[in-house]
C-alpha cells in the first residue's frame, strides 16, 4: 500500500491551484516561493506524476492536477468541518443571570443538563439585571426589566407579578390572616433594600392600609423566602419565581391578587451566529416558563 502523500505539501498544492502561480501561493502560505515550489515537485515525485504544467507566463494544472483539486478540496473542507464541529459540541455555554431569578433558573437548568448532558452550561450569577455582551464573555443571559431591544436574540420567561406568600402556618396562627388590614398585625419582609415592591401591591389593592408594624430587609429574594417559610413574617415576591415554593406546600398566598409591575424576565443572546446547543436550550427554557 502506497503510503499517503504529507498533508502540508497537499495544502500547498491547494493554494497553489487556486493561484496558479508560485508567488501568490507563498504570499498567502506566508513561506518562500521556494519553498512553495519544493513542495509542489516534492508532491508530484510522491505520485509519480506532474499537477502544473510550467509555463513562462504561469502555470496551468494538468489533467491528474484537474482531477487532485476537487478531492483535496473536499478533504480540506471535511477537516474544517470537524473541527468546527467537534469544537463547538465540547464548548461549554456561558450563561448570566441576577440572583434574583435563580430560584427559578437553576431547577430548570438542572433538569436541562439531564436530558442533554452534550450540551453543558455554566451559569454567572449577578446582582446586575442587565448584560453588555461587547464587553462580556457570555453566550446569553437572563435579564429583568422592560423588554431589550438592540437587534438581541429575545425568549420572554415571564412577567413579573407580585404577590404576598408566607408559610402556611401563618395562615392558622394567633393573628390569621383573612384580609389584608390583618397585614398590619405581622412583620413584613422585604427582599430588597427599598420597599417599593409592598408600596405597589398595597396601593393596588384599594385599601388605606399604611404598615407601621415590624420590618425586615434583605439583599435577596431567596433569604426573604426563606424568612418566610419559617412563619418568621409575610414577604412580598415574583409569584412566576416562588411558584415551585408554592407548589411544594413550603409557601402559600394569603390573597390572590397578583400585581403586573411592567418588567419581566427575559433570555437574550447577541444575534450573531449562536453556537452549538444555544438555541435549543433558549426555546426550552422558554417552554419551560409557559408552563
Amino acid at each position: 500500500m502506497k503510503r499517503l502523500p504529507p498533508l502540508p505539501a497537499l495544502h500547498t498544492f491547494l493554494v497553489t491551484a487556486q493561484h496558479c502561480n508560485f508567488t501568490r501561493a507563498a504570499q498567502q502560505l506566508h513561506i518562500t516561493q521556494g519553498a512553495v515550489s519544493r513542495q509542489i515537485a516534492g508532491l508530484e515525485e510522491h505520485l509519480g506524476y506532474p499537477l502544473f504544467q510550467r509555463q513562462a507566463r504561469g502555470l496551468s494544472l494538468t489533467r491528474e492536477g484537474q482531477d487532485w483539486l476537487p478531492r483535496v478540496q473536499q478533504v480540506f473542507a471535511l477537516i474544517e468541518q470537524g473541527v468546527r464541529e467537534v469544537g463547538e459540541r465540547n464548548s461549554t455555554l456561558q450563561l448570566k443571570a441576577p440572583t434574583c431569578v435563580m430560584r427559578w433558573l437553576l431547577p430548570r437548568l438542572m433538569e436541562w443538563q439531564a436530558l442533554r448532558p452534550d450540551v453543558p452550561v455554566e451559569l454567572t450569577t449577578t446582582v446586575q439585571h442587565g448584560v453588555d455582551f461587547r464587553r462580556e464573555g457570555f453566550d446569553a443571559a437572563v435579564v429583568y426589566g422592560a423588554q431589550p431591544n438592540g437587534g438581541l436574540q429575545v425568549r420572554k420567561l415571564f412577567d413579573e407579578q407580585l404577590t404576598p406568600v408566607c408559610a402556611p402556618s401563618l395562615l392558622e396562627g394567633a393573628l390569621p390572616l383573612a384580609q389584608v388590614h390583618d397585614l398590619e398585625r405581622h412583620m413584613l419582609l422585604h427582599p430588597s433594600r427599598d420597599e417599593h415592591d409592598w408600596q405597589l401591591w398595597l396601593q393596588a389593592t384599594g385599601t388605606d392600609i399604611v404598615p407601621h408594624g415590624p420590618r425586615q430587609h434583605f439583599e435577596t429574594l431567596d433569604m426573604a423566602m426563606a424568612m418566610a417559610a419559617q412563619g418568621t413574617g409575610v414577604a412580598i415576591g415574583d409569584w412566576a419565581l416562588v411558584g415551585d415554593d408554592l407548589r411544594s406546600g413550603r409557601l402559600c398566598m394569603p390573597f390572590g391578587l397578583k400585581v403586573l409591575t411592567g418588567k419581566g424576565y427575559y433570555l437574550v443572546s447577541p444575534s450573531k451566529h449562536m453556537p452549538a446547543g444555544l438555541g435549543e436550550l433558549m426555546d426550552w427554557l422558554e417552554g419551560r416558563a409557559r408552563q
